[in-house]
């Protein structure tokens, strides 16, 4: 099979069954990508999800465009981005047309509580999975902590700029390697 049309099939398929936004795809885009398909490594794609959380755009997105352009350059990176926005893209333009009848159908907003319970859940398990998978104990404990804080923020309700929170880390990540706490003693880099 095509490279390109393997790539656009992939990512249909997790843009078509996945639920709640980029970070709920996070787990599966890791498991399609790098456990089935061993298209990048496990370390490229904590690369990819902070990179794709650092710049413009949906991180699911963001992933599905440097995963596709890895392995077919520019017509790979359309070909997966493609994959991950049409299905979704295609169910809201059909739910946009029955909107106003399509949530007062009791089973169909039954289902859409219990795919919040779930989309919470792939969320924890994707950061969770991350964790397991560092190499550093002290990087495992900062993202642990992270997370931690992202949950009592949110839990809380406290009105906090996304900006400022990844600001905030990226200030804690350099005092880290600045002391040397993130790496090997004397070289201060991750890993």
């Amino acid at each position: 099979m095509d490279r390109r049309l393997e790539l656009f099939l992939s990512f249909a398929k997790i843009g078509l069954f996945t639920f709640g936004g980029g970070y709920a795809m996070i787990a599966l885009i890791e498991d399609e990508c790098v456990e089935k398909k061993k298209w990048i490594t496990q370390d490229e794609m904590m690369d990819i999800t902070v990179i794709a959380e650092s710049t413009p755009g949906p991180i699911a997105i963001n992933c599905a465009t440097f995963t596709g352009y890895r392995q077919a350059g520019l017509s790979g990176a359309l070909a997966a981005t493609l994959g991950m926005v049409m299905p979704s893209f295609l169910v809201i333009y059909l739910i946009s047309m029955f909107m106003d009848s399509f949530l007062d159908i009791p089973i169909i907003a039954a289902a859409f509580r219990g795919i919040k319970v779930c989309v919470g859940i792939l969320i924890v398990d994707a950061a969770m999975g991350m964790i397991r998978k560092m190499k550093k104990s002290s990087a495992r404990a900062f993202m642990a902590a992270a997370c931690i804080a992202m949950l009592v923020i949110d839990i809380c309700s406290l009105k906090i700029s996304s900006i400022s929170l990844m600001l905030a880390a990226a200030l804690m990540g350099l005092m880290l390697y600045a002391l040397g706490i993130t790496g090997e003693k004397g070289k201060g880099g991750c890993g």
